[in-house]
């Protein structure tokens, strides 16, 4: 039986960065108006060292929000002891506003050892993939004491096997488990822009497919909600988190704060990281945004 509320119930208008090294300094001498900073729950696992000590000064001038990529919350395997472990104690030490990770698994079976990909992969939206995501998501949010917020992934294939939509796959996940959803809207239209690549003119229109994605998701589960740039190649679209965001991605995150009501929004910047001043930019751009949601409560 699930123990914990389906809903985030977040604070609207709250506008954060993640959090990155080129910047750590910078940020803890200038501490620029943000209402949050996200960083990588993985980097911060160590008991001891700069790392932490650095994370508990901005922990004393900000909330953290734990954003992580090792879980592999969809791996048949189940989920890594130690990772668990190291997650629930680095969480206890800070008290993190949220904690989140992905949709997706990385970690297998070979040759009779438990291996990880060091990737993010995709897996088919069907019942035996739901029960796995259940049953993996209830150990963590029993360790943790909390609800999970569970992002949505950019994916560059379709996997064989699905028997009903991503949408309806992440809401029987908020159902059977009181999780909660970071809506990635960048993912929504890469994947989307990846669908008309492959398609041609019969796929949907970008926008109006993730349009009607947004609309799809229980508006009281979603907790968070990331913003990215992405690069556009002759073939693909990479969420490669290296640009601004995207004129279209930011008409979409308008529609998710009309949607959702205005949830934390975070600028995700992972590589060509800019100077401090840039991320700031995007920052206020979507806190300009969601005023009028935040004006609305």
């Amino acid at each position: 039986m699930n123990r914990f509320s389906p809903v985030v119930s977040p604070v609207p208008g709250k506008v954060g960065i993640g959090w990155r090294h080129p910047h750590y300094a910078e940020l803890l001498e200038t501490r620029p108006p943000l209402d949050f900073l996200e960083v990588h729950s993985e980097n911060f696992f160590a008991d001891g060292g700069a790392a932490i000590a650095l994370l508990e000064q901005a922990r004393a001038a900000y909330p953290i929000s734990l954003h992580g990529v090792g879980l592999a919350l969809g791996s048949a395997v189940g989920v890594d002891s130690w990772h668990l472990e190291q997650l629930a104690r680095l969480a206890e030490r800070i008290a993190p506003v949220r904690i989140s990770d992905h949709a997706c698994f990385a970690r297998g079976a070979v040759n009779g050892r438990n291996v990880h990909a060091g990737d993010l992969l995709p897996v088919p939206f069907n019942q035996e993939s739901l029960a796995v995501f259940c049953r993996n998501l209830q150990q963590v949010q029993e360790r943790l004491k909390r609800p999970l917020l569970v992002e949505n992934l950019s994916a560059y294939l379709t996997l064989a096997g699905s028997d009903r939509s991503e949408t309806d796959f992440l809401c029987e996940l908020v159902q059977r488990t009181g999780c909660g959803l970071l809506v990635d809207v960048n993912n929504i239209y890469v994947n989307a822009l990846n669908a008309r690549i492959a398609g041609g003119q019969d796929a949907p229109d970008p926008l109006r497919a993730c349009e009607h994605w947004l609309d799809q998701l229980p508006a009281a589960a979603v907790g968070e909600i990331h913003l990215a740039g992405h690069c556009v190649m002759d073939d693909i679209v990479i969420d490669d988190h290296g640009s601004r965001v995207a004129p279209e991605v930011w008409q979409l995150y308008a529609h998710a704060i009309a949607r959702f009501g205005g949830p934390p929004a975070l600028i995700e910047w992972d590589t060509a990281i800019p100077p401090l001043a840039v991320l700031l930019g995007e920052a206020e751009r979507a806190r300009l945004l969601n005023q009028p949601a935040e004006m609305s409560t």
